[in-house]
């Protein structure tokens, strides 16, 4: 008898996944055939999210989402020892978790899955990276919601503030992703000023910070999506943040506030201000009375 959901898991699985037998012995990678045997698998793409995955340590972890007024799970994979399970909602358009695109929409996605998490009280220790696999004997497997999810769907029944920066865990999930992009990009903008390195150089520097930067998460973003990040910042700032586009800005702002200065008026009928003769000069008010004073 075919099972739907498990033929979309199986056919949304990466080419080399994770995968492991014991978790006590780490993770291994390998081609689908051999992984899609294991016990345990990693069930989303490199680059894209698939799958909203919780881990909730419960007994009838599997059933009460239903009475936390939580959206139907797609997928629960249970530990028939002792009750607890991965949660699996299944996205109609993947997440794409590399910052080729815009911040915007993953920063949403963000938000919606850490809504959806305190929902269901599921942890938020939990990586993301693998789950029990639902082709493995030993896990009881149900399927809940045979439809696809949008993220507004999900968002429908979450408590989400206009998914703002204040509903993303930093260190969960999604949150990791934004948290990442913008540490590093906020410290680009500041550090290709400081000797305007060539490519090569500044794209190393850019991976090195946001290596540093990952791991100051309890769970590492894996490399690639670091790489990703790193590769994103490195292009936009070398093209964005040049010697002469930034000399070009400084002059045009000093120019700018010099010229605003001189024309301040007071509000009477436009008329120059008889307080600050200094400011229509464009002098400090101390060399104002001093040349004044003919001193």
């Amino acid at each position: 008898m075919t099972n739907p959901a498990l033929d979309l898991f199986n056919d949304r699985l990466p080419h080399k996944p994770y995968f492991s037998d014991d978790l006590h012995f780490g993770v291994r990678i390998a081609g689908k055939e051999r992984a899609i045997l294991a016990k345990y698998i990693q069930f989303n793409q490199p680059h894209a999210m698939f799958w909203l995955g919780f881990d909730v340590d419960r007994l009838g972890a599997a059933i009460d989402w239903s009475d936390r007024n939580a959206p139907a799970p797609t997928l629960t994979i249970t530990n028939p020892e002792n009750g607890h399970a991965h949660l699996l909602y299944a996205l109609k358009t993947s997440i794409r978790t590399a910052p080729d695109g815009k911040m915007k929409p993953l920063k949403y996605a963000a938000a919606v899955e850490n809504a959806l998490r305190k929902k269901l009280d599921a942890d938020v220790g939990y990586s993301g990276l693998i789950c029990k696999n639902p082709n493995h004997d030993y896990w009881k497997i149900a399927v809940w919601q045979p439809e696809l999810y949008t993220l507004d769907w999900l968002a429908d029944s979450l408590d989400l503030n206009a998914a703002n920066d204040k509903e993303i865990v930093a260190d969960y999930g999604l949150g990791r992703n934004c948290t990442l992009f913008d540490k590093t990009r906020k410290w680009a903008y500041r550090a290709i000023r400081q000797g305007w390195p060539e490519y090569d150089q500044w794209s190393q520097a850019c991976y090195e910070r946001a290596c540093a930067y990952n791991l100051q998460f309890a769970m590492p973003l894996d490399d690639n999506e670091v790489k990703g990040i790193a590769i994103s910042i490195t292009k936009w700032t070398h093209s964005q943040f040049t010697k002469s586009s930034f000399e070009d800005y400084v002059i045009k702002t000093h120019t700018s506030s010099i010229q605003s200065l001189r024309g301040s008026k007071s509000k009477g009928g436009g008329r120059p201000s008889l307080n600050n003769p200094w400011a229509e000069l464009g002098v400090s008010r101390a060399t104002y009375f001093r040349q004044k004073s003919g001193k």
